[in-house]
């Protein structure tokens, strides 16, 4: 399979309040996946088509979602990707040429853990860049010669070298309590009131006595370090988005745990605080009352990071968390209080096949709208029920979760929303990863398709996640590099 990193190029004039840099993961700590793209309309969306004046290319495979950092001043910015082999790689923005590689250490061979779906195993998951320092902080899973490890890096984005005092041994950080070889780090990372936030959770076989785990280190004073850790087996914190937020707090999803009689943490939406202390009121946790039974069956209810939502109502905004198991069951949280076990505000079934990819969310003057990948369960008359679901968001006069439109995508990434001014021509954007391997484009008001170039992208991953900035949208692939012009 050829290597690819893909460039969806809009050639129109790009406005001063478009987003110009990416800095983490679906483009802000809320992961709500929305970016402004002066310019790209409805109609100036039909007219993607195949661009090859942008030429990009590096080895190794690639999971972690793309960043782009532009130098303060500078009107280049460096296209950030990092690969399964450990290598970073700064790219020019335009043009897709190296401007530095950075090789972080050996991966770790599949030969050298118990179980797993990805070899070698390096850098898996969404980097972050602390702007104000120029600085980019990732996690590797490393081959030493005391066996695999987890090293969390800085890396300075002037050069690519490594900062003083990094990277950080996560095991030898906490005291030997964290055990690299059971441990995966699938999450993006998140950079909150100083600290950088790491999630990890098991291998694919849940193999060995993994915790659902966030670490988080000072980025001023590496050597502080704090961490959460689940009480039972399992629980990991493993969806794609990460760790979230909304500003005032981090929340964070675990999986399904083993051998629990008692909830001891998983199948559950946690408010962390810095210091990451364990949750013990009722306001600051929710899970499902059939945690149980999630267990038993594999069904995670941390397949997709937590949503924060601010849903207009009757007397102003009601701060919300979305949460979306692999059952397809969807549930919506009061923000301020969680609810504890059975807490929910509303609970709905959005999709009849699992749901894992990262949803995306934009606001109408109807409401706020959720874009996710799935079959959806209650699908308008005569529309498909196979690959791409639009949630309505309601408070008035309850709290709801309606099924909007649905649309038809074989296999899909996680979707963004672009916007021509925060409102204006929203367009929901997605991959068929591992499906029919092409870029897809839907009216996010009526779930109209409006794009879906001929070009099939080769090296995509099934939780491929585009980015939009300035004038392109860029999706990190296994492979060489697409762009998409109108």
């Amino acid at each position: 399979m050829r290597n690819t990193l893909v460039a969806v190029s809009f050639l129109c004039a790009a406005a001063a309040h478009a987003d110009q840099t990416v800095l983490t993961y679906h483009g802000a700590l809320d992961r709500a996946g929305r970016y402004v793209a002066p310019g790209l309309t409805w109609e100036r969306a039909r007219g993607v088509r195949l661009d090859p004046s942008f030429h990009a290319a590096f080895p190794g495979r690639v999971y972690a979602q793309p960043l782009l950092w532009r130098r303060p001043g500078s009107a280049g910015g460096a296209l950030i990707v990092a690969t399964e082999d450990n290598d970073v790689f700064a790219l020019d923005a335009r043009s897709g040429e190296e401007i530095w590689k950075r090789a972080l250490g050996p991966p770790v061979p599949r030969s050298a853990l118990p179980c797993g779906n990805v070899s070698p195993l390096g850098v898996t998951g969404a980097p972050v860049i602390d702007d104000q320092r120029a600085t980019l902080y990732l996690d590797a899973a490393v081959m030493r010669a005391n066996g695999p490890r987890h090293e969390i890096f800085a890396l300075s984005l002037a050069d690519g070298a490594i900062a003083p005092g990094w990277p950080i041994d996560v095991a030898t950080a906490l005291g030997g309590r964290f055990d690299p070889p059971v441990q995966s780090q699938r999450g993006a990372l998140a950079l909150f009131k100083g600290e950088v936030f790491v999630p990890f959770g098991g291998h694919w076989g849940d193999c060995g006595a993994y915790h659902g785990y966030v670490v988080g280190v000072s980025v001023d004073d590496p050597g502080k370090v704090a961490s959460f850790s689940t009480r039972a087996r399992g629980g990991g914190v493993w969806a794609q988005g990460g760790v979230s937020g909304d500003g005032e707090s981090l929340f964070a999803v675990t999986g399904n745990t083993f051998g629990a009689t008692a909830w001891s943490d998983g199948e559950a939406v946690l408010r962390l605080s810095p210091e990451l202390a364990r949750p013990s009121e009722s306001r600051d946790f929710f899970a499902p009352l059939d945690w149980r039974e999630l267990d038993r069956r594999d069904l995670d209810l941390g397949g997709t990071a937590a949503i924060p939502l601010d849903a207009p109502g009757p007397h102003g905004a009601r701060k919300l968390i979305l949460a979306v198991g692999k059952t397809g069951e969807a549930y919506l949280l009061d923000r301020d209080d969680l609810g504890g076990v059975g807490g929910a505000l509303a609970t709905a079934r959005v999709a009849t096949n699992t749901a894992i990819a990262s949803p995306a969310v934009w606001s109408a003057a109807d409401g706020v709208f959720v874009a996710l990948q799935g079959d959806g369960a209650h699908c308008p008359p005569g529309e498909p029920a196979d690959g791409l679901i639009a949630l309505k968001i309601r408070v008035d006069p309850a709290p709801a979760i309606e099924t909007a439109w649905c649309a038809s995508v074989p296999r899909a990434g996680a979707p963004i929303v672009t916007t021509t001014d925060g409102r204006s021509d929203p367009i929901v954007w997605v991959v068929a990863a591992e499906g029919d391997n092409r870029l897809h484009a839907f009216r996010a008001d009526t779930g109209e398709p409006i794009a879906a170039p001929p070009e099939t992208l080769r090296g995509l991953h099934h939780f491929q996640t585009l980015i939009a900035a300035g004038d392109r949208l860029y999706v990190a692939a296994d492979g060489t590099i697409y762009a998409f012009a109108f």
